[in-house]
């Protein structure tokens, strides 16, 4: 199979080659190392897309310009179709806001974009995470769990994913089902406090919150301390995917009978090593990011290409990435 096509942008300027056959874009860190530039080709045969993968790897928090400029790309040629944001959802959203005909609902709430597709000459922007992060959720939090055990949620980080876990745990339609807290930290202050706005217009009542300014891991290992017994624990902060490391030190004590959440499914997972070395004894379920993963790229492609995914075909899709899994 032929290496995979990544784009860089940045200062320097962003030169991609116009699309010649339609195409799928991944705007992050590190795209070539994810196993989405393997299983795309696959699924795109599976579902006869006919369509082509390309990366595009952009600096974190990189200036307002390359955002714009990547996403003017897009809007612009023909045969782009649409990409899958990562890392930068809540910066190439403010940066480009402007630029889309059209907002979906959660991307409106949260100013966030994971997602961006035409329709009728429209470039349409989604925040696709609500959805997808629910999914994977209600893949390994059994039914009821918050109303019969009394547990909490504890997020670090405090990103797109953190938003979106975070608003889908509190959908009024789970009334009488919530986390006792919802805890979330953040190594800077800013980001904390645009989700700390968020999650207080959302709260639904009954669900105390609370964010913490961690700006060292230690910090995290004081606030993990204080989390129930059967707490949902999740690393979404990036760290062991593109850049090293984990949010906890590897003194830090995970609560019994955790539910143990690393969202992501490659990279050095530092985190769900620490996990994994208490599981035993605290009796921890420790979860990768592999479903969050299928989740998330399917709901773009849906999206993407007009077309659902679910039931058989979703399962069959799940099958063949893991023939490229990492």
């Amino acid at each position: 199979m032929s290496e995979a096509v990544v784009f860089h942008a940045g200062k320097d300027g962003f030169h991609p080659e116009p699309a010649t056959q339609p195409t799928l874009y991944f705007i992050g860190v590190t795209t070539g190392k994810s196993s989405i530039m393997k299983v795309f080709p696959a699924w795109s045969e599976e579902m006869g897309l006919g369509a082509a993968i390309k990366g595009i790897d952009i600096k974190i928090h990189e200036e307002p310009s390359v955002y714009r400029e990547v996403v003017e790309f897009i809007k612009n040629d023909p045969l782009s179709m649409g990409a899958l944001v990562t890392t930068h959802k809540l910066d190439l959203c403010e940066a480009c806001e402007d630029l889309f005909d059209y907002l979906d609902p959660y991307a409106q709430m949260f100013h966030e974009l994971s997602c961006i597709s035409k329709l009728n000459g429209q470039l349409r922007g989604h925040a696709k995470d609500p959805i997808s992060s629910g999914f994977a959720l209600s893949d390994f939090v059994p039914q009821d769990w918050w109303k019969k055990t009394g547990a909490d949620f504890f997020v670090m980080g405090a990103g797109g994913s953190a938003i979106s876990m975070g608003s889908y745990l509190m959908r009024p339609e789970f009334k009488g089902n919530y986390p006792k807290r919802i805890i979330v930290t953040n190594r800077t202050r800013p980001r904390l406090e645009e989700i700390e706005k968020i999650f207080r217009e959302l709260n639904p009542g009954g669900i105390e919150l609370q964010f913490h300014l961690c700006s060292e891991a230690k910090d995290n290992d004081r606030v993990l301390a204080d989390v129930n017994p059967k707490s949902v624990v999740v690393n979404a902060t990036g760290l062991g995917k593109d850049r090293p490391g984990s949010p906890l030190t590897d003194e830090g004590q995970f609560p019994e009978d955790a539910l143990v959440w690393e969202i992501n499914y490659r990279g050095e997972l530092t985190f769900m090593h620490q996990a994994k070395k208490q599981e035993e004894q605290k009796r921890l379920h420790v979860e990768d990011g592999w479903r969050y993963f299928i989740y998330g790229w399917t709901q773009v492609i849906s999206e993407v290409f007009h077309t659902p995914i679910e039931g058989e075909l979703l399962d069959r899709l799940d099958d063949i990435a893991k023939q490229f899994q990492q």
